[in-house]
C-alpha cells in the first residue's frame, strides 16, 4: 500500500501505510517501509557496501528502461526512475540507505529502501511532491521485480564486478611480478627451511616461483568464482515463476546489464535454485 504523508511536525514526515503511522525525518528520500526496517533491525550499525548499492541502482535503472520497451511504463515516468536510479548507482544517494546489513533473509527491507528513495527522487525530478507524485515505489520502481530476484542478482553483479575489476587485475599483476622475480633469482642458492629448521639447499627463484604458482592458482579460483556468479534470477519475481513480469523481461534486463558491466551474465538455468540457494556466492 502507498505510504501517505499527513504532516511534518517537528522536522518529521508522518507517513501512513497499511500498518498505521510511521514518523521519518523530513529531509530524507526514504519512506515508511524503510522507517519500519530501521526500527526493526538496529543490530550492527553497518549498512550495505558501495559495490552492492551500485549494482542495485544499475538493476533498477535498467529495469525501468526494459519496462518502457515492453510497454509496462510510460517513457516520462520511466526516465525519471532511471535517472534517480543512476544517482543510486553512482553513489550520490548512499546516505539514504539506512537499513542494517543484518535484516530479513530476502533483503526486502533494502529493496524497499531503494524503491522508496528512487520513487521520491523521481517524483522530485518530475517537479512533484516526494510522497505524493506519479511514481510509486512498488507499482513503478519495483515493477516486474521482487526482493527475491533483485537482491541475489545485485549480490552476484556486485561480487563478480568487484572481482573482475579490482581483485583479478591485482592478482594477475602480482603473479607476473613474482614470476619475473623467480627468473631473476633462479641462480641464487639459499638454505631451504622446514619445521622451523634449516633443510636442504634450494634456489631463491624456486621459492619465489612457488609463491607465483600459489597466486596463479588463486587467479584460477577467482575466475571460476566469477563463472559461478554469472547466472542471475531476474524475471523470476517472488518465487521463480515470473508472476507479474511480462514475457522476456528477465533476459532483456540481463542483456542490458551485460552491456553496462562487461560481465558475462546469463539468465539462471533454474530460477528456483537461483532464488532459493546462495551456493554460487559460497563457492
Amino acid at each position: 500500500m502507498a505510504a501517505e504523508a499527513t504532516g511534518r511536525p517537528g522536522g518529521e514526515r508522518v507517513l501512513r501505510d497499511s500498518l498505521g503511522e510511521v514518523r521519518v525525518p523530513a529531509g530524507v528520500y526514504w519512506g515508511a517501509q524503510t522507517g519500519r526496517a530501521v526500527e526493526n533491525f538496529p543490530i550492527s550499525g553497518r549498512g550495505l557496501p558501495r559495490a552492492f548499492l551500485g549494482a542495485l541502482g544499475a538493476i533498477k535503472a535498467e529495469a525501468a528502461r526494459v519496462n518502457t520497451d515492453l510497454g509496462e511504463l510510460d517513457p516520462e515516468r520511466a526516465d525519471a526512475i532511471a535517472r534517480a536510479a543512476e544517482e543510486v548507482a553512482s553513489g550520490l544517494l548512499d546516505d539514504q540507505f539506512v537499513v542494517d546489513v543484518f535484516q530479513t533473509g530476502s533483503g526486502t527491507s533494502t529493496n524497499m529502501n531503494a524503491n522508496e528513495v528512487i520513487a521520491a527522487r523521481a517524483n522530485e525530478l518530475l517537479g512533484a511532491d516526494r510522497d505524493d507524485g506519479p511514481v510509486h515505489p512498488n507499482d513503478h520502481v519495483n515493477r516486474a521485480q521482487s526482493s527475491n530476484d533483485v537482491m541475489p542478482a545485485a549480490l552476484h553483479v556486485a561480487i563478480a564486478g568487484a572481482i573482475s575489476a579490482d581483485l583479478l587485475p591485482a592478482a594477475r599483476e602480482l603473479h607476473a611480478a613474482l614470476a619475473g622475480r623467480a627468473v631473476a633469482f633462479r641462480e641464487v642458492l639459499k638454505v631451504g627451511r622446514t619445521h622451523l629448521q634449516d633443510a636442504t639447499p634450494m634456489r631463491v627463484g624456486q621459492e619465489i616461483g612457488g609463491w607465483a604458482a600459489q597466486v596463479l592458482h588463486g587467479v584460477e579460483r577467482l575466475e571460476r568464482a566469477v563463472a559461478a556468479l554469472r547466472e542471475l534470477p531476474l524475471g523470476g519475481t517472488a518465487v521463480g515463476t515470473g508472476l507479474n513480469a511480462p514475457p522476456g523481461f528477465g533476459p532483456r534486463l540481463i542483456e542490458r546489464l551485460v552491456a553496462r558491466t562487461g560481465l558475462d551474465l546469463v539468465p539462471a538455468r533454474d530460477p528456483f535454485e537461483a532464488q532459493g540457494a546462495r551456493d554460487a556466492c559460497l563457492e
